[in-house]
């Protein structure tokens, strides 16, 4: 078994090995070699199962698994949730050049097509419409799949406050808390507005994703750049009025998918804009999160609540950390922290392909133990679409590595 110093010295020569266990902690379990071509292959055999058991009629766009249960939630175009499971079938396809894969995938996708019609109803076209027309169009070229992501970019605009300088991210919430809402989830959904404005979009998305991503990076953050989960601003005057939580343990607490949003999303503007402070900004609340995990590097729900070690883990969040870990490693000038970041990346992706997190037989998901809401006690310890979305594009990038 390789020492993890010299695993990060072969990786900072460019040399990465895939097919051996990492050396994680005195208290890591003795594994399989690890393999994302392999864990690739499971996540087809899941999908394929998925796919079988899935209606003709909607609703059929499996979210969510309970714990203990094997029937998949599903859900209509309307979720929030919509967007991954036509974009796993895209990566799937990607990995595997299986035409099973793209004609589900397309037909999955086409459901979600009334979102570019109709006035956005929140901040989440973004994972909707991008994760699944995105993923399809960069894959086919298929130009009404163009159409498409061009005037959801648009409707998705619509929800810019330029007094505030960002997106609304829940409408239906404004009467509720008195002001303009935006959450640390609606980091993700720039992506969209970064790449119309690339293809053919106007440059005005351009800016409006660029400035939400600054007046979150001085609004959303405390002192040691744990995040927000929703900041109040408002309407008016754009003004901060505060920070608090909805699906974290507690309004100063650091909800884990929350900070994996964030790692991930200022990569994201980094790669888009190639402004450094947003590279700066990555590593900062990416450091953070790093610095408190356990020793799996499975993050709890919340670094912060209470009942450590005997509370829920949340898998979906370490699959955003690892995916953005290994696109953040790429940008970082450092070739020491570089390889830190991938290095940690690879050892999250190794821990969550063991036989504690796999689903394996259990269900037809690809993982287990994440968690979607506590507060509200939904989707707590179960298997979630995008956490197996998440994970595998952290699988893709790692083998395209």
């Amino acid at each position: 078994m390789i020492v993890l110093h010299t695993y990060l010295k072969q990786l900072c020569s460019g040399y990465v090995l895939l097919s051996f266990p990492l050396l994680i902690s005195a208290t890591a379990i003795s594994q399989p070699p690890f393999s994302a071509t392999t864990q690739l292959q499971y996540c087809q055999q899941q999908a394929r199962k998925t796919l079988a058991s899935l209606p003709a009629d909607t609703p059929n766009i499996p979210r969510s698994i309970p714990a203990n249960a094997r029937q998949w939630k599903l859900v209509d175009y309307k979720d929030w949730t919509s967007g991954f499971w036509p974009g796993i079938l895209w990566y799937l396809f990607e990995a595997s050049h299986t035409d099973t894969f793209n004609v589900a995938a397309a037909k999955y996708a086409s459901q979600l097509e009334p979102l570019s019609r109709q006035p956005a109803y929140d901040h989440d076209l973004g994972f909707q419409v991008y994760c699944s027309y995105g993923n399809g169009y960069r894959l086919t070229n298929n130009p009404a799949y163009k159409k498409i992501l061009l005037a959801t970019a648009d409707t998705l605009a619509t929800l810019y406050n330029p007094k505030v300088g960002t997106i609304l991210s829940w409408p239906r919430e404004v009467k509720h808390f008195g002001a303009h809402n935006t959450i640390m989830d609606n980091m993700m959904n720039l992506e969209l507005l970064f790449w119309a404005a690339k293809h053919g979009g106007s440059k005005h998305l351009y800016d409006i994703a660029r400035q939400h991503a600054i007046t979150t990076m001085h609004n959303h953050f405390r002192k040691d750049y744990s995040s927000y989960h929703v900041v109040l601003y408002d309407t008016l005057t754009g003004k901060k009025i505060k920070g608090i939580t909805h699906q974290g343990y507690a309004d100063e607490s650091m909800w884990a998918r929350g900070q994996s949003w964030a790692i991930y999303g200022f990569t994201m503007c980094y790669r888009e804009t190639k402004d450094t402070a947003f590279l700066n900004f990555a590593q900062k609340v990416a450091d953070v999160y790093l610095q408190r995990l356990p020793a799996d590097l499975i993050p709890y729900w919340d670094f912060d609540a209470q009942g450590i070690p005997n509370i829920p883990k949340d898998a979906s969040a370490a699959c955003v950390t690892a995916s953005a870990l290994l696109e953040l490693s790429g940008f970082v000038t450092n070739k020491t922290k570089a390889a830190m970041y991938r290095a940690k990346a690879v050892q999250m992706l190794q821990n969550l392909s063991t036989d504690h997190y796999l689903a394996k037989e259990t269900n037809t998901a690809f993982l287990l133990h994440s968690t979607g809401h506590k507060p509200n006690n939904s989707e707590v310890d179960a298997s979630i679409i995008y956490a197996d979305y998440y994970y595998v594009e952290a699988l893709l990038r790692l083998q395209k590595l």
